[in-house]
C-alpha cells in the first residue's frame, strides 16, 4: 500500500496542469469500474485498437527520423534515447534487444531514463523536472549525434534539458510524443507527435501511449538496422547465439536462406567460427571464407546483399 504519495514533499513548487490529450477523460471509459470483467477488458482492448492507425498516421515522419538516425550512425554518431517514466523504460528496452537481435550496443543505440538505471524498476521523485540532468546526458556528444526525445506529454524538462543540448551543439532532435501540440515540438528536427487520445484509465500514459512508444521505437531501430545492413532479405544476420534455442535459429535461418540441407548449413557454421553472415556468403555464392569476409569488409558494403553484389 502507498502511504508517502510524494505531494507533501514537492514544497513550494506549484503542480503543473499539464495540456495534453492523455490527461483527458475518456467518454468511452466511463463506466470502466462497473462493467462486468468481459466489457472491462474489451473498452482497454479497443481503445489499444486505436493505437495502430494514429502511428501509421506518423509514417513521413518515422521515415525522416530513420534517415536521421541512419545518416548518424554512418557518420561515427550515435542515438540518444532520452525519457523518464513509462517512457524511458520503453527506451531502455528496445536498446536493451537490439545487441541480441542485430548485434549492435551502446556504439550505436544509448538510452538514458531520468533518475539513472535504478529508476527502471522503481520510480526516482523528481527525476523527470531535472532539466539540468537531461542537458548533462550530452556531455562529451558529438555534432553527429542524434537524440530522440521520449515524453507522452511532449514536454518533460528532462528531455527538454538533452534537447536542447544537442541543439546547442548541431546535433540532430527527435520528438516522440502523444501530444499534437506538444511543447517541445519546436526543439525537433523531426517530430512524431501520435495522437493516441485519452486513456483508458485518465492519465495514465503507460497504455495507449507508451504501447505507441513501443511501436514506434520498435519501427525506427528495426528500420535503422535494415538500412544499415544488419539483415539479408527479412532474416536476422548479426544476431547473438547467446544459447541452444538461439544457435539452432542460426541454423535454420541459413536452411531458410539458402536452401541447403541442416547437415551443409550446420557445418558452413562451423568453418566460419559461428559467423552467419560469412556462412551465407560462402553458401550462396560458393566461395571460401576469406573471400566472403574479405567482401563483407570490403568499404562501402552494408551486410551481405552488398557482398553477395560484389561477389556476383
Amino acid at each position: 500500500m502507498i502511504t508517502d504519495t510524494g505531494y507533501e514533499r514537492a514544497g513550494s513548487v506549484p503542480p503543473v496542469r499539464v495540456s495534453s490529450p492523455t490527461e483527458e477523460r475518456n467518454p468511452r471509459t466511463r463506466d470502466i469500474d462497473i462493467v462486468p470483467t468481459a466489457e472491462l477488458v474489451a473498452m482497454i482492448s479497443d481503445e489499444d485498437a486505436r493505437v495502430v492507425d494514429a502511428v501509421r498516421a506518423q509514417h513521413p515522419q518515422i521515415v525522416a527520423a530513420v534517415d536521421i538516425a541512419v545518416d548518424a550512425i554512418l557518420a561515427g554518431g550515435r542515438v540518444h534515447y532520452v525519457g523518464s517514466g513509462t517512457s524511458g523504460r520503453m527506451a531502455f528496452m528496445d536498446a536493451a534487444e537490439l545487441l541480441p537481435t542485430f548485434g549492435v550496443g551502446e556504439e550505436m543505440f544509448v538510452a538514458h531514463i531520468a533518475g539513472g538505471t535504478g529508476a527502471f524498476a522503481r520510480a526516482v521523485e523528481g527525476a523527470e523536472d531535472d532539466a539540468g540532468a537531461g542537458r548533462a546526458l550530452l556531455d562529451g556528444a558529438s555534432p553527429h549525434d542524434v537524440v530522440v526525445g521520449i515524453a507522452a506529454s511532449g514536454r518533460t524538462p528532462y528531455v527538454r534539458g538533452a534537447m536542447e543540448a544537442a541543439r546547442e551543439i548541431g546535433a540532430s532532435t527527435v520528438l516522440l510524443a502523444s501530444n499534437p501540440l506538444a511543447p517541445l515540438a519546436p526543439l525537433a528536427d523531426v517530430a512524431i507527435l501520435v495522437d493516441t487520445g485519452a486513456e483508458a484509465i485518465t492519465g495514465s500514459t503507460r497504455m495507449k501511449a507508451g504501447t505507441a512508444q513501443k511501436l514506434v521505437l520498435n519501427t525506427l531501430s528495426t528500420a535503422v538496422m535494415v538500412r544499415l545492413g544488419k539483415t539479408y532479405s527479412n532474416f536476422m544476420v548479426e544476431v547473438v547465439a547467446t544459447n541452444e534455442k538461439l544457435r539452432g535459429r542460426l541454423v535454420r535461418l541459413l536452411e531458410q536462406a539458402t536452401g541447403h540441407e541442416t547437415e551443409a548449413c550446420e557445418r558452413a557454421l562451423r568453418d566460419v567460427g559461428g559467423d552467419l553472415r560469412v556462412a551465407l556468403v560462402t553458401l550462396l555464392v560458393g566461395v571460401d571464407e576469406t573471400a566472403a569476409r574479405a567482401a563483407l569488409a570490403a568499404p562501402g558494403v552494408r551486410g551481405v546483399r552488398g557482398a553477395l553484389d560484389r561477389l556476383r
